[in-house]
């Protein structure tokens, strides 16, 4: 750089001598500040006008602009700056390019007190440097003024069309977009549209293959990004269709309350899309666009999609298997959902992800030209400026630091410096250095304001202290920030203060629905906590992190933190002192809403994806019971494996689980797996029976399981006898699954389409009120080959329970037409039908008239006889009892009524799956039922009977005090999980590596622990 100037102060600054970094933060990195003709306009506009009296550039061969195109201009290229009262670049220099004295300009990622930029902060202080920041330029009508975003979104699109005909070109297709090459292959970007419009024109005359039609685009967002990225896209033969199908929700309560959303994109439009151009702001406090099992879910339902392009570079995101960003020498990677692997190549399975996180600057001419038509018109008040006061307010709201100190707006940032829990090496909830604490949560513009400023005064004024738990600061003006504070104060008056004090600002700040102005500030405060008894690391005797908020984590909180009181089963000499259990969810409020009432329970907020949080966490317990989603197990359990700590989880083992046996081995861990209900109870239930059975020198002849999850008899009040906890769309997807199973030798498979007519009836012998059926369960043999009965058993079955009635009625539901999914050309228009007419249509296909169908109308006069009539002549069923069953179904639905059918059904699954859930879910206090039936069939060789084992298990769900219901579900997985981690805590497992609960040393135990918790298990033999 040179040596210092000998100057002062304050000749240096506002002295109107600009000098240009050479950016060395990455070797793509190609853009100016000022272009050549930028700096020529400066000087040769005169130093009295534009106040610029001479522009130092330093020599740069990467530059998208030579030096002699600067020495043309005027400007002098030299390596030392040390002449300049004002240097600008655009990413951070490095640290020793930092001169001491002078005014800085450039994107700083520093005002969020990003922990990686704060040695550069420090040394901008040092230095008794100005510093300004591009991203807080805000003009007048609030938005950023210095922004690259829609280069970003245009080269963004380029680049993954080229990507796109390679994928195909890999899957056997050969298209126009294989031409096509990245954007920075381009001279221009005018060059780069030339060559997109010519790969439009080509498709346009000779098309795409048939194989890969339609290519669904789905672009995310409504910013610069996705406007850039459609600007590229609407050069192709397109038709756009639009998401206004959704329902209308309101943005300001989404960003205040984002956990009152469940997520639809999964659902409602992810399944038609080719590719997803993802460019919208995310947060981790958000429901995500997609995640690893949504994808996975989708890819088994055989969706079409080939590749993400991530604009956003939005790392463990939106999407959350974008785990790593991609560079422009190698944009994509491959990911494969079916065993959750990531590869470099562009062929196998999968789908292709672009996720380059320095996009504009491969279109470096246009964007520098773009960046520094604006940012000239700021030079010369930032050249002249001696004090910050000459300053118009905009620039002087850019200011992050100035003559050694931070400004009155960014004082915050050292606050939050030294507040900020780092979850790697800290305690995974502390508490502030006071009595009494609770979290408080500022959702909105906090920081683009500046009422963070005011929320941290208003706490310090009181006397109280804070810790930042977490921060999520908006990446533009119209984004909302949200911040996580964990308040204390020594008393309850005062920390009542605060929380009138931070209620009163969020107030003044709250917004004017009748005005129509924006909502600026919202604010969530939770429980308060009595400090010092939420210190996990302090809590005496062993202790079981549970990770996960769901309705399965309450009734394992409980028996864990129960024992022994709950059980009797192992209370002995040897038995664990009392557990403390501690809840982990990625919410905070969420974990205290299971941990609600239970006396040796803690709540704590921890992001599983931060694997430096799950570590520090899981190194304070003893097991941890994951009962989060499946994706998440082989993370967790790699955790678990390196800090050598046992693990339960009640999922099926999968191959990324399974992987890790060995590893598990070798450390001495135990991770039992697939202890739930099932799996789980039923494998338990299962080979305690079997190894019984051998120990008697009998062969299993016959081995059936019947296993369901159904309303109680109270409540199967409607004509399916069946009702949703959750969205039905999975449910009625599983009806089309194909089986597999061993009767009497004979191996029987079951098309998925002929699922519902396989069911058969069933009357279990202790139950006979229960009228049931049965329908075959996937893939029964593997089962015989985890049970060792293989070779011995000529029957191996397993099933789904259903009320009798159910399936005949879902047969003739498939048969009109209710579960196709594909886009009904009826659902496709501005005009949408009643649910009666689109019934009707349903009905009248294969051109049944309606005059033979009405023939039975003048007979009876009702419209329940024409369905019934319509039903039976296109031979959707043969029966009148079951047509007459099927139109109960459709009036009870409301699939005969004359309102209109939603704009978001496209197709008649979504019109049933909507009507489904709107009236075939649980009601108020009513229960559920959890049935599981186990039969084996045993015979001798020494000439004894054969006999017939049974057990069979019937729970309820249970009406808590206060009206609140424990769903039979829950206790039959969450309980179970809870049994498993305490024989792991009593050391009652003794084998290790990824194992089921099919050992003696497991099932034993646990059934036991099971009986003596109230959750029964009834057998019985006949010969």
């Amino acid at each position: 750089m040179g040596s210092a100037a000998t100057e002062s102060n304050d000749t240096l600054l506002g002295n109107g001598v600009v000098g240009i970094l050479a950016e060395t933060c990455n070797m793509w990195e190609r853009r100016a500040p000022l272009t050549p003709s930028h700096c020529a306009r400066l000087l040769l506009g005169g130093g009295n006008r534009t106040r610029v009296n001479r522009i130092i550039v330093q020599p740069s061969t990467k530059r998208i602009h030579h030096d002699a195109q600067y020495e043309d201009s005027g400007c002098k290229i030299s390596e030392d700056l040390s002449e300049c009262g004002l240097i600008i670049g655009i990413k951070q220099p490095k640290l020793e390019m930092i001169l001491p004295d002078r005014a800085y300009t450039f994107f700083s990622h520093t005002h969020k007190a990003q922990k990686e930029n704060m040695p550069l902060l420090d040394k901008i202080l040092e230095e008794r440097v100005s510093l300004f920041d591009y991203e807080l330029i805000v003009g007048d009508d609030g938005k950023r003024s210095l922004a690259f975003g829609k280069f970003a979104g245009r080269a963004g699109l380029i680049d993954f069309l080229h990507g796109l005909g390679q994928r195909y070109l890999s899957l056997g297709y050969s298209t126009p977009f294989l031409s096509l090459g990245q954007s920075h292959m381009y001279p221009s970007l005018a060059a780069a549209k030339a060559a997109v419009i010519a790969v439009g024109e080509e498709i346009a005359t000779f098309g795409l293959p048939s194989g890969i039609c339609p290519i669904v685009f789905v672009f995310t967002g409504v910013g610069n990004v996705s406007q850039g990225a459609q600007e590229i896209f609407k050069l192709l033969p397109h038709t756009f269709v639009d998401a206004e199908k959704l329902p209308e929700i309101s943005a300001a309560d989404y960003y205040a309350h984002p956990e009152h959303y469940a997520p639809v994109f999964h659902e409602r439009i992810a399944p038609y899309a080719s590719v997803i151009v993802n460019c919208m702001y995310w947060e981790r406090r958000f429901p995500r666009l997609l995640s690893i099992s949504q994808l996975q879910q989708l890819m088994k339902s055989g969706c079409l999609l080939v590749g993400i392009c991530d604009i956003t570079c939005d790392i463990g995101g939106s999407i959350e298997f974008v785990d790593k960003s991609t560079s422009i020498e190698k944009p994509f990677f491959r990911y494969d959902p079916s065993n959750n692997s990531y590869h470099d190549d562009m062929e196998g399975n999968g789908v292709i992800c672009l996720a380059v996180d320095i996009l504009p600057t491969e279109f470096s001419k246009e964007a520098s030209q773009h960046f520094g038509n604006i940012l000239s018109k700021f030079v010369a008040s930032l050249a002249s400026m001696k004090q910050l006061v000459e300053l118009p307010s905009y620039l002087r709201r850019a200011c992050i630091a100035h003559d050694g100190r931070l400004t009155s707006l960014y004082e915050y940032i050292p606050r939050m410096r030294k507040t900020m829990i780092d979850l790697a090496p800290a305690k995974a909830n502390p508490s502030p250095d006071k009595k009494y604490s609770t979290l408080v949560s500022l959702s909105g513009h906090l920081f683009d304001k500046f009422l963070i400023n005011e929320a941290l005064d208003i706490i310090e004024a009181a006397g109280g202290s804070f810790q930042l738990v977490r921060c999520e600061v908006g990446q533009s003006i119209d984004d909302t920030s949200y911040s996580e504070l964990e308040v204390g104060a020594d008393d309850t008056a005062t920390l009542d203060k605060i929380i009138d004090s931070l209620t009163s600002l969020a107030n003044a700040h709250g917004g004017n629905h009748n005005a129509r102005k924006e909502t600026e500030l919202s604010l969530k405060i939770g429980k308060v906590n009595e400090c010092g008894t939420g210190d996990i690391v302090d809590k005496e005797g062993p202790k079981v992190l549970i990770l996960g908020a769901g309705r399965v984590c309450r009734p394992a909180a409980q028996f864990l933190a129960s024992y022994p009181n709950i059980c009797s089963y192992g209370a002995d000499d040897n038995s664990t002192d009392q557990i403390h259990v501690i809840v982990a969810s990625l919410y905070q409020k969420d974990a205290e809403e299971i941990v609600e009432g239970i006396k040796n329970a803690t709540a704590t907020q921890l992001d599983v994806a931060d694997i430096g949080s799950l570590s520090d966490l899981v190194s304070q317990v003893e097991v941890v019971v994951s009962l989060l989603p499946a994706s998440f197990h082989a993370a967790i359990a790699r955790v678990c494996i390196e800090l050598k700590k046992h693990m339960v989880t009640a999922s099926y083992v999968d191959e990324s689980m399974s992987n890790l046996s060995q590893a598990a081995k070798g450390a001495g861990v135990t991770i039992l797996s697939e202890m739930g209900l099932d799996p789980g109870i039923d494998h338990m239930m299962s080979v305690k029976m079997i190894d019984e059975a051998h120990a008697r020198n009998g062969k299993v002849k016959a081995f059936t399981s019947f296993c369901g999850g159904l309303p109680s008899p109270a409540a199967a009040n409607n004509p399916l006898a069946y009702k949703f906890s959750w969205n039905p769309a999975g449910a009625v997807h599983s009806g089309k699954n194909p089986a597999v199973y061993k009767f009497l030798g004979e191996t029987i498979h079951v098309d998925g389409s002929s699922l519902y007519e396989s069911a058969k009836r069933l009357r279990l012998p202790g139950l006979p009120a229960f009228a049931l059926e049965h329908l075959p369960n996937r893939n029964s043999l593997i089962y015989g080959d985890l049970y060792g009965i293989s070779e011995e058993a000529s029957t191996i079955y397993r099933a789904t329970l259903r009320y009798e009635g159910f399936s005949e009625i879902m047969a003739t539901l498939s048969k009109i037409g209710f579960f196709d999914a594909a886009n009904h050309p009826l659902l496709q228009d501005t005009n949408r039908p009643t649910y009666k007419g689109f019934l009707d249509e349903l009905l009248n296909a294969n051109n049944i008239s309606t005059t033979t169908t009405n023939i039975n109308i003048e007979a009876s006069g009702g419209y329940d006889d024409e369905l019934i009539a319509r039903i039976l002549s296109l031979g959707h069923c043969k029966e009148k009892d079951i047509a007459v069953k099927t139109v109960k179904t459709i009036k009870f639905l409301g699939l005969h009524e004359e309102i209109q059918i939603p704009k978001d059904c496209s197709s008649a699954f979504n019109v049933i799956c909507q009507r489904m859930e709107q009236r075939m879910a649980y009601g108020h206090n009513e229960q559920d039922m959890v049935l599981l039936h186990h039969e084996v069939e045993v015979e001798y060789p020494d000439g004894r009977p054969t006999e017939k084992h049974q057990a069979t298990l019937l729970e309820f769900g249970k009406v808590e005090n206060g009206g609140s219901t424990t769903t039979a579900m829950a206790l039959t997985v969450g309980v179970p999980a809870a049994i498993g981690a305490l024989l792991l805590l009593e050391n009652k497992v003794q084998t290790k590596g990824v194992i089921r609960p099919l050992e003696p040393e497991i099932y034993i135990p646990a059934l036991e622990m099971l009986e003596s918790s109230g959750i029964k298990l009834a057998e019985r033999v006949e010969i």
